[in-house]
């Protein structure tokens, strides 16, 4: 997605560790037109799919899988951080490491919100090592659903998540992939479609 990388190149900011700040216009402070042009692409690339829904991951996921979802017309829901009071009964979950804050944590969704037979689209904003995406197939799995997909907004293609999911079967599509950054730049993995 053009757009995407234009984005990124005119309103991104790489800080070190491998870090692309973009909370001007994804996950703090969201660009709303952009946010729904991104959904209707994503949509657009699995609308032959089945999908009848779709799931990420809380927070900053949320919104990049309600407009997917939107476009798709199907309900979301999110894999909460950590169970709370509100979340009653039987949980499905999968422990995820995180990137960005380097620690492990529980994610969890509710049996009542997600049942077998289902066909997900897993959506995201960051897909970076494959751990957030691989704890959600995990618990699209316990559930007896299938992964039809993921779709993210931002892939960072030299961490090598991506290209791992890729190699073992599973449709990954990126509105832009990142094959290098520093603070001089970044360079954008060659669109095919």
């Amino acid at each position: 997605m053009k757009a995407m990388e234009e984005k990124i190149l005119q309103e991104g900011h790489v800080l070190p560790g491998n870090i692309l700040k973009v909370s001007h216009f994804l996950n703090h402070r969201i660009d709303t037109a952009f946010l729904m042009e991104m959904g209707t692409e994503m949509a657009r690339l699995f609308e032959n799919d089945g999908v009848d829904l779709v799931m990420t991951i809380e927070a900053s996921g949320i919104a990049v899988a309600v407009a997917a979802a939107a476009s798709l017309q199907v309900p979301v829901v999110f894999a909460k951080k950590h169970k709370s009071t509100n979340l009653s009964g039987d949980i499905y979950k999968a422990t995820v490491h995180s990137y960005t804050h380097d620690e492990d944590y529980q994610v969890v969704v509710s049996k009542e919100c997600l049942s077998a037979g289902h066909r997900v689209l897993i959506v995201d904003d960051f897909l970076a090592m494959g751990n957030a995406i691989n704890g959600l197939m995990s618990i699209i799995e316990q559930s007896g659903s299938q992964t039809v997909g993921v779709a993210v907004a931002i892939e960072k293609g030299f961490q090598s998540g991506g290209d791992t999911l890729r190699a073992q079967g599973v449709r990954v599509e990126s509105m832009a992939i990142i094959d290098s950054m520093d603070e001089n730049g970044v360079k954008f993995r060659p669109s095919f479609s």
